[in-house]
C-alpha cells in the first residue's frame, strides 16, 4: 500500500504520544515532536507507511532514550486479555459456528491499536464486532483453505491483540493439525506491536508446532522489512498465510495468497479496501 499525505500529520502524532506516555516534559515532547517533522521531511515519501513508521519511532527511541516507550500500555492491554480470556472463549465454544465467532473475537481485538487511535473500549468492541455484518467476508474460502492446509503462517499486530489470535488458532487447531505454525512478531518494540516477549507473557509458545519469525522495527538485527523478498518468501512458503491489522495490511497487500483480518480504523485504508472506516474485514487476496 502506498504512503498517504495523511499519514504524515499521524506519525507526527505518534511521536506525541510516545513522548508524552515515557514523560510529561514538555521541553522533551516538543524535542521529540520537532525531530519527528525533521525526520519526515528527510525520508522518501514513495516508501510504504509501515516502513516510514519504523523511521519516525527508530528516532523517538533515540531521543527519549527509552528502548519501549509503550512498554506500560502493552503489559497493561495483555494483562486485560488474560483476564477476559476464559470469558471469550467461553463465547466462542458457545456459538454455533466457533471458528467464524473466533475469526470476530480475532478482530475485536484489532481495535488495541495505540498507532491508529488515540483510546478504544476493548469490552464495548467485543460485543459490537460479534454482532456487526462483515464488509468483506471470505470467511468460507479460509474455511476450503484449512482443509488442505499443513503449514499455517500468522502475521500477528498488537500486544493484548494476540491473546484474541492465539484464541483463533486454538479454536482452529481442534479437529486440525498443522505441521508447522509460524508466528511473526515485531523484531524489537515500535509502537504497541507485538514482540516475542508479548507472545510468551501470552502463552503463544504453547501452541503446537510454532515457530516465531521477526520483522523489523527499523534497527538492524531485527528481522527482514515487511514488504522485502524474504518475507515474500516466508508466505510463499506456508499454505495457508493470515495477517491481522492495519500496519500488516499497509505493508502487505502487495503480496498474493494472503487473508487480511482487521477493523478499520482510518479513511486511507477504507479507501484502499473501498469500504467506510469501523468497518469490519475479512478479505483473501488470491
Amino acid at each position: 500500500m502506498e504512503l498517504n499525505l495523511d499519514c504524515i500529520p499521524c506519525f507526527q502524532r505518534q511521536a506525541l504520544q510516545a513522548a508524552r506516555f515515557v514523560s510529561d516534559d514538555k521541553w522533551l515532547q516538543e524535542r521529540v515532536l520537532r525531530g519527528s517533522m525533521k525526520k519526515l521531511l528527510e525520508l522518501n515519501w514513495d516508501s510504504n507507511p509501515s516502513e516510514m513508521a519504523n523511521e519516525v519511532h527508530k528516532m523517538v527511541r533515540r531521543l527519549t532514550n527509552v528502548k519501549d516507550p509503550y512498554n506500560r500500555v502493552k503489559k497493561d492491554s495483555n494483562d486485560l486479555v488474560l483476564e477476559l480470556y476464559p470469558m471469550l472463549r467461553t463465547m466462542v465454544e458457545e456459538s454455533n459456528e466457533p471458528l467464524k465467532a473466533a475469526i470476530r473475537m480475532a478482530i475485536a481485538g484489532n481495535i488495541i491499536d495505540f498507532g491508529a487511535l488515540r483510546e478504544f473500549d476493548l469490552e464495548k468492541t467485543i460485543q459490537e464486532v460479534y454482532g456487526m455484518q462483515f464488509a468483506i467476508d471470505d470467511y468460507e474460502k479460509l474455511k476450503e483453505k484449512i482443509k488442505s492446509a499443513e503449514k499455517l503462517l500468522f502475521f500477528t499486530d498488537n500486544s493484548g491483540e494476540i491473546g484474541f489470535d492465539r484464541l483463533l488458532i486454538e479454536t482452529m487447531l481442534k479437529g486440525k493439525s498443522f505441521e508447522r505454525i509460524g508466528l511473526v512478531v515485531k523484531g524489537g518494540p515500535i509502537i504497541n506491536d507485538a514482540t516475542l516477549e508479548d507472545a510468551l507473557y501470552m502463552d503463544l509458545d504453547k501452541l503446537s508446532n510454532v515457530k516465531f519469525l521477526t520483522i523489523s522495527n527499523g534497527e538492524a538485527g531485527t528481522g527482514p522489512k515487511r514488504s522485502s523478498k524474504e518475507v515474500g518468501e516466508w508466505i510463499n512458503a506456508y499454505d495457508l498465510v493470515i495477517s491481522k491489522g492495519q500496519g500488516n495490511y499497509e505493508g502487505l497487500s502487495e503480496f498474493n495468497g494472503i487473508f487480511f483480518a482487521l477493523i478499520v480504523k482510518c479513511q486511507i485504508v477504507a479507501s484502499d479496501l473501498g469500504v467506510n472506516v469501523e468497518n469490519i474485514i475479512f478479505k483473501y487476496k488470491p
